[in-house]
């Protein structure tokens, strides 16, 4: 049984920088792929970005790309998620994820992903 725990969520001014943390209490984290999704009041959820098992892979969505950065501590459990230069329409709760299969396909669907964290939220404020 996976159980992932985000943290570091918060409130920023537009054009400012959070980092996101998510815990993983599994067994063998180091065989999981570990991808970010976020979701606005309204809207599907939707994918952010994507980290392969040993760290070196990653993948992200084009909203995203070239301002947040996905990486992983695999000694600590650990995945997180810098984001810089942020904008009010990154406000949204953003989940942890992880697919126990990690296949390279699919990355971008939230039916790849066998469990989900609780959730932290961002506000960015104009």
């Amino acid at each position: 049984q996976v159980q992932l725990v985000e943290s570091g969520g918060g409130l920023v001014q537009a054009g400012g920088s959070l980092r996101l943390s998510c815990a993983a209490s599994g067994r063998t984290f180091r065989s999981y792929a570990m991808g970010w999704f976020r979701q606005a009041p309204g809207k599907e959820r939707e994918f952010v970005a994507r980290i392969s098992r040993s760290g070196v892979s990653t993948y992200y969505a084009d909203s995203v790309k070239g301002r947040f950065t996905i990486s992983r501590d695999n000694t600590k459990n650990t995945v997180y998620l810098q984001m810089n230069s942020l904008k009010p329409e990154d406000t949204a709760v953003y989940y942890c994820a992880a697919d126990l299969v990690a296949a390279q396909s699919s990355a971008a669907q939230s039916s790849t992903y066998d469990y989900w964290g609780q959730g932290t939220q961002v506000t960015v404020s104009s």
